[in-house]
């Protein structure tokens, strides 16, 4: 694989990430970040629309997932290359590349599942925002390959979400229209 992201000892003694030559690394973690901000903008401001718009994150994922599992399981295997812990990159390169579709396509259900939590109300909302917090910490591990820092972001968002008061159906009006 060319274009691949590693960590290295540079002589200043630290930690640098190669591969941001490649502009799709760049642009792609450059657009994830602003969106993550965008969406912890909105969860504070207006948390109606950041719910819609986790339903739409989660609903884009969970259909990109089930059909890349479907068609090109390979494409999983990149994120070990990617990866900056020596347990994931095992995994990867291990047990999950012999469960790759069963993997994915579970992690696409439970992200379909939290899409549709963020549509409703109570426990089932709560459930789904705990699940994508729990979600979004889990890939930070990926490093490049979830866009971080975006992933901690989006969980600081759906934190927010969590704590807000305002948890009823996303499509309920909470103030009567007046004339």
């Amino acid at each position: 694989m060319k274009n691949k992201v590693h960590l290295y000892w540079d002589k200043k003694s630290s930690y640098i990430m190669k591969g941001f030559d490649n502009p799709a690394y760049l642009i792609g973690l450059i657009i994830s970040n602003i969106a993550a901000i965008l969406f912890l903008i909105t969860a504070i401001r207006w948390p109606r629309i950041s719910r819609l718009l986790f339903f739409l994150l989660f609903s884009w994922a969970c259909w990109m997932n089930w059909k890349t599992s479907q068609q090109d399981l390979a494409t999983y295997l990149e994120y070990a290359e990617l990866t900056f812990s020596g347990f994931y990159r095992d995994t990867i390169n291990g047990w999950f590349s012999r469960h790759i579709q069963p993997v994915v396509g579970f992690i696409a259900a439970c992200q379909g599942l939290i899409a549709v939590s963020m549509l409703l109300k109570g426990w089932i909302f709560k459930t789904g925002a705990v699940g994508a917090i729990l979600f979004f910490v889990a890939i930070v591990p990926l490093g490049v390959g979830s866009g971080f820092p975006c992933t901690l972001i989006f969980a600081a968002a759906m934190f927010v979400l969590l704590r807000k008061e305002n948890q009823e159906y996303l499509w309920k009006n909470h103030k009567p229209i007046t004339t």
